[in-house]
């Protein structure tokens, strides 16, 4: 036993010093700039170690400490949160949830419409197909590259509209105080999507704290990171009770892994076509899923979240200086906006090259930035509908998808994440300077 404590304390000391995506050796023209990265240090290091020395790596008290961690950040505005393996997971759970019976006519049924954007991430939408749901599309905002709220309420039909779900995209925000607003007006539900927005704010209020519920993803590229991860953000307790069974396989038993008889009487339920007393533990009400958490990733997210807002501060700054070091271009390039009230927790730098105003394509642009060791992605998938997998699915489009497909087109983004320093700044608007003054002589 001593032993295992001397090689359990050396352990911890070593990995103080261990960090990860920070203090670079940045040499201009030779060092990569990734567009998104995870800093970990040497403290949550140290928590992973403790928490496989524990030897309990399912859902356990990390997962309860950074539960409580993550509703502290949301000030009280959150009502439940519930930990799975993914941001995907955490949409796909949330959609599920709201086909639930419990919910009666405000239930979401096949054939029943969910308003969204065919502009980002896949899996935004693909929850509501998988649902038999049918996704109506809706165009975006070209310089904030969000719908506006009145396109919203006029693709709402009354009895057939059940839901909207948007993403905050790259970090930006959509109007979610008049959206609520709408969405309580037709008794429709929202979820906002903030797996790219942690921290953003509209109005001083959080994002995520005005929809029924909210998705956080914590995959590396995200604002904190368990590797993988993600969390659902409920306001309902009865909502909560169901996204929790559909994550844990759909059972009936809302019991923490390694608890029993929370209820206190999980020998005593009566069951339609189950022997009386059957035991509640394995019990299934619904065609549930297995997207639980591990407690190794809550161990390194319970770390990761004291320095959240450090990590947002870092994403904001190089924003800024990115878009003053940048606007000299507006004639070429369009810079991102921001709606009213918003300051956003930046995800990433959306950049969209002026088709009819430019001397040189996007493709020359992209091929110049990464020939110079910068790194750039597209908006994710662009305009979903141009994908195979979408080709056969069920949907309706409310409005031509122009400013969606520009995007597609025209438009990538850099990165603003706190690896990102000063000096690296500088050389990317450098290099932006030169490749434009080689295109405009």
């Amino acid at each position: 036993m001593e032993e295992y404590r001397i090689g359990y304390e050396t352990i911890i000391k070593a990995s103080q010093h261990l960090i990860s995506g920070s203090s670079i050796n940045f040499v201009p023209g030779e060092t990569y700039i990734s567009p998104h990265g995870a800093i970990i240090d040497g403290e949550d290091v140290s928590n992973l170690v403790r928490c496989s020395l524990d030897k309990w790596y399912t859902e356990g008290k990390y997962s309860k400490a950074f539960q409580i961690k993550l509703k502290d950040f949301f000030g009280g505005r959150v009502r439940g949160v519930t930990l799975c393996n993914s941001g995907s997971s955490a949409n796909l759970l949330a959609i599920s949830a709201l086909t639930s019976k419990e919910f009666g006519s405000r239930a979401i049924m096949p054939g029943d419409e969910v308003i969204t954007t065919a502009l980002g991430f896949p899996t935004t939408v693909n929850a509501i197909i998988q649902n038999h749901a049918i996704p109506v599309f809706v165009d975006v905002d070209l310089h904030t590259f969000v719908p506006s709220p009145s396109i919203i309420e006029e693709a709402i039909i009354e009895g057939k509209t059940k839901a909207v779900i948007l993403a905050h995209p790259l970090g930006a925000v959509f109007d979610a105080e008049r959206i609520r607003e709408i969405c309580d007006e037709y008794r429709i539900w929202l979820i906002e999507d903030v797996c790219d927005a942690l921290g953003s704010t509209l109005n001083g209020r959080l994002v995520g704290t005005f929809g029924d519920i909210a998705t956080i993803s914590f995959y590396p590229a995200h604002h904190i990171t368990g590797g993988e991860g993600g969390a659902v953000l409920t306001q309902s307790p009865m909502v909560k009770k169901v996204v929790e069974s559909f994550r844990d396989w759909g059972r009936d038993c809302y019991c923490m892994a390694g608890k029993d008889n929370t209820c206190g009487k999980r020998f005593n339920y009566e069951w339609e076509c189950l022997p009386y007393g059957y035991d509640h533990k394995y019990v299934y009400s619904r065609l549930g899923y297995n997207l639980k958490l591990t407690d190794l990733q809550a161990a390194l997210l319970e770390s990761q979240i004291d320095k959240l807002p450090y990590f947002i501060e870092r994403r904001r700054e190089n924003f800024r200086l990115l878009y003053d070091g940048l606007k000299e271009f507006g004639t070429y390039l369009r810079l991102p906006k921001v709606i009213d009230g918003a300051d956003p927790s930046w995800f990433g730098f959306l950049i969209t090259v002026k088709d009819f105003c430019s001397p040189f394509t996007y493709n020359e642009l992209i091929a110049y930035l990464n020939e110079h060791k910068i790194g750039t992605r597209t908006f994710f998938a662009g305009n979903l509908l141009r994908h195979p997998a979408y080709k056969d699915v069920e949907y309706t489009v409310f409005e031509e998808l122009i400013n969606t497909d520009v995007v597609t087109k025209n438009s990538f983004w850099i990165g603003v994440w706190p690896g990102i320093t000063k000096e690296m700044v500088e050389y990317i608007i450098k290099i932006f300077r030169n490749f434009i003054d080689e295109k405009t002589k």
